[in-house]
């Protein structure tokens, strides 16, 4: 199962969810990866992967250099393995453009690679480019992060546009997995307006785990890890592990 985690919007927790939720959903033994699609490289670096030093990434997988049995490295958490990126991948999009059949280039890179893991996590980059409609063209599910902020819907109908094209012309078998809300401050009142107006907005589409605003989850990224191996007994660590036991029963994979 191939899921993306997309918004063009920055600032969403979009990559704290594709390291945190591909790691919670190791942690239950669940042969797991994580593709990092987006140049800031910040999904691999999280994963305590300098991408300087690699000597192959997901950029050369794009343009055929390398296979992408060849890049994957191991991480420090059990059963999940990482797809680096590179800021290199920039230049990709505009190498894209130039290719046949340039919006399935990353699905064919990956067919080798699917059967062999559970779930595949995308973090795509904040925007709707070539790289994200490669990663929504590969998928089977998408999930939305989305911040409990005031601008959260803004620009999203852009994105749910983006996804319906690619269902109706590139991948018809592509769905919405749900939304995610994300750094939700329990002492502000704007969170839970933001939150009744999201689950009036999608009803019935939002994620029931909500992901809060906490200081381990900023900080686990510095450190190189998910929240889970730098502070498993923080609220972050916690709402990532009920979200993986979301996601995981929502598929019928749960006990």
């Amino acid at each position: 199962m191939v899921i993306s985690l997309a918004n063009q919007k920055g600032g969403v927790g979009k990559t704290t969810t594709a390291v945190n939720l591909s790691a919670s959903v190791a942690v239950a033994e669940k042969k797991t990866l994580l593709i990092d699609m987006d140049p800031q490289s910040n999904a691999t670096t999280g994963l305590g992967i300098s991408y300087s030093g690699l000597y192959g990434h997901l950029y050369h997988v794009l343009i055929g250099k390398r296979t992408a049995k060849e890049v994957i490295r191991k991480t420090e958490v059990p059963f999940l393995d990482i797809l680096p990126a590179h800021p290199d991948l920039i230049g990709a999009e505009v190498e894209l453009l130039e290719m046949d059949n340039r919006e399935y280039i990353f699905k064919k890179a990956i067919e080798e690679i699917r059967r062999e893991y559970e779930y595949i996590f995308i973090d795509c980059p904040p925007s709707l480019g070539l790289l994200t409609i490669n990663s929504l063209v590969a998928s089977d599910f998408v999930i939305i992060p989305l911040q409990c902020e005031y601008y959260a819907l803004e620009g999203l109908a852009m994105l749910l546009r983006t996804i319906t094209i690619i269902k109706k012309r590139l991948n018809k078998d592509l769905e919405t997995l749900g939304v995610l809300l994300t750094m939700f401050d329990k002492r502000n009142n704007l969170s839970y307006r933001v939150q009744e107006e999201i689950n009036n907005y999608f009803s019935g589409s939002v994620f029931k785990t909500v992901i809060p605003r906490n200081v381990r989850l900023s900080e686990s990224p510095s450190y190189g890890k998910p929240v889970l191996l730098y502070d498993i007994c923080s609220k972050g660590a916690e709402s990532y592990l009920e979200l993986a036991a979301e996601l995981l029963l929502k598929e019928g994979k749960g006990e």
